[in-house]
């Protein structure tokens, strides 16, 4: 058997990732895609509630359809800065690294000295969400965060509309359960009020205070739903729809909303954060400017961190504040790494599904226009006239990307062990379905 031209290492498998390796191998480029977990679903099994059970699904699928591709090679259980060294692979020969990782790390709550407490008050929003996908599951450990009324959640991005919907949809359901009202999770997303008012009763009739979501900016600054740089009607007209979008979460879910706040303060008694002190805002020329003496404690069971993701550290990576270093934004060629490219959230930073399967499609197809040289169909032509003037703006010699193939054979040997590590055997669906985690809506018998 020929050994192939090219070879491309993938690091990821969900979204941008399965896209990437899709995209290879349309064009007849093998890839071998290295996942940290079993399932190489990220965000999707782990990020996304659980109520999102059709999206889920559909999603799952798609990846599924790209991994199982016979050019592309999963392993899994191999997490980059964890079974391998970047660095080190970096040096393996493959023909390209794509690293779709994600972002996994929530950004640090920008209070002086606030992360000392975290698990005495502050809690941030993707183990709570990893949690709460989970929690359901027979071996899973249920008992690591307690809902609580009152709770506050620092954001305003749709994630931390999750966190409040968690956090009413819990509360909701244990002081109904306590009236003698056993309702499911997924008739609550439909609508609390909805069920509420079904059983002639309302929040206070429960007891329930609900949880309360601080915001720096206004409403309609939430990043809820596009804002385009066009003209003044099209501005206002989609901060109308940010407004209406988060009208509509409270309307249904019943939590509270605090816009124009910012934290400037802990509240600390006994070793444990209680609470913040908070600033109230206006915003002049786009920017949220603090009013000094308008400070307000808040008091509350604890806090939800909701304010966005970002890559995780991993040692060899270079970084940059809290992003890795990227040379361009056509093909965002990691600095120091000639054959290295990062794609999908672990540039974005941003959780949207559509937009990291986009961002994957679009630094894949010019990595493979640019360094592979296997591009079929027509670009557009200012597309491909970008790609170029990008080749060209690279300072240093442009290393030839083809496989020799003493690497490919070193390759291949590597990769089978890292496969009998995991107890891998090659058969990609047999392994998911091995693997799949339990599903609440079928615990429930629930239809979907």
């Amino acid at each position: 058997m020929p050994v192939p031209k090219y070879l491309v290492a993938i690091f990821g498998g969900a979204v941008s990732g399965s896209e990437a390796a899709s995209q290879l191998a349309a064009r007849g480029i093998p890839s071998v895609v290295f996942e940290q977990n079993a399932l190489p679903y990220g965000k999707i099994e782990d990020g996304l509630p659980k109520w999102h059970v059709k999206l889920r699904d559909k999603e799952i699928n798609k990846i599924n359809e790209k991994l199982s591709h016979p050019l592309v090679t999963f392993v899994p259980c191999t997490g980059l800065g964890k079974e391998l060294d970047f660095v080190d692979i970096s040096k393996w020969g493959f023909s390209a690294i794509l690293l779709a990782i994600g972002a996994w790390r929530d950004r640090p709550l920008p209070v002086d000295g606030i992360e000392v407490y975290e698990g005495k008050g502050l809690v941030y929003q993707n183990p709570f969400i990893y949690w709460f996908n989970h929690k359901h599951e027979p071996s899973f450990d249920d008992s690591e965060y307690e809902i609580k009324d009152e709770v506050a959640i620092i954001g305003g991005g749709l994630a931390s509309l999750d966190v409040a919907k968690v956090l009413m949809f819990e509360t909701v359901r244990k002081a109904l359960r306590e009236r003698g009202h056993d309702v499911d999770l997924f008739t609550l997303d439909r609508s609390i009020a909805k069920v509420l008012g079904g059983l002639e009763l309302t929040l206070e009739d429960l007891g329930v205070k609900g949880c309360t979501l601080f915001y720096r900016r206004r409403a309609k600054d939430m990043p809820l739903s596009p804002l385009p740089t066009a003209t003044p009607e099209q501005l206002e007209k989609a901060q109308n729809v940010r407004e209406k979008i988060l009208n509509n979460y409270q309307s249904k879910y019943l939590f509270n909303f605090e816009p124009n706040h910012v934290p400037v303060r802990m509240l600390i008694e006994d070793d444990k954060l209680v609470g913040l002190v908070f600033r109230r805002t206006k915003i002049e020329n786009g920017r949220a400017i603090a009013i000094e003496g308008s400070d307000r404690e808040v008091r509350f069971p604890y806090v939800v961190s909701s304010i966005g993701s970002i890559p995780e550290e991993i040692e060899g990576i270079p970084s940059q504040g809290q992003t890795y270093q990227i040379e361009d934004e056509v093909f965002c060629r990691v600095q120091g790494f000639p054959r290295v490219y990062a794609l999908g959230n672990a540039v974005t930073g941003r959780g949207n599904i559509k937009e990291s399967a986009a961002h994957g499609k679009l630094i894949s197809e010019n990595v493979i226009e640019g360094f592979l040289h296997e591009y079929e169909g027509q670009k557009d032509e200012q597309v491909a006239a970008r790609i170029q003037e990008a080749i060209g703006n690279i300072t240093e010699e442009i290393e030839d990307h083809r496989l020799s193939p003493a690497s490919y054979e070193t390759i291949v040997e590597k990769v089978k062990i890292l496969q009998q590590n995991a107890a891998y055997q090659g058969d990609y669906h047999k392994w998911v379905d091995a693997h799949m985690p339990q599903r609440l809506e079928k615990l429930l018998g629930i239809d979907h």
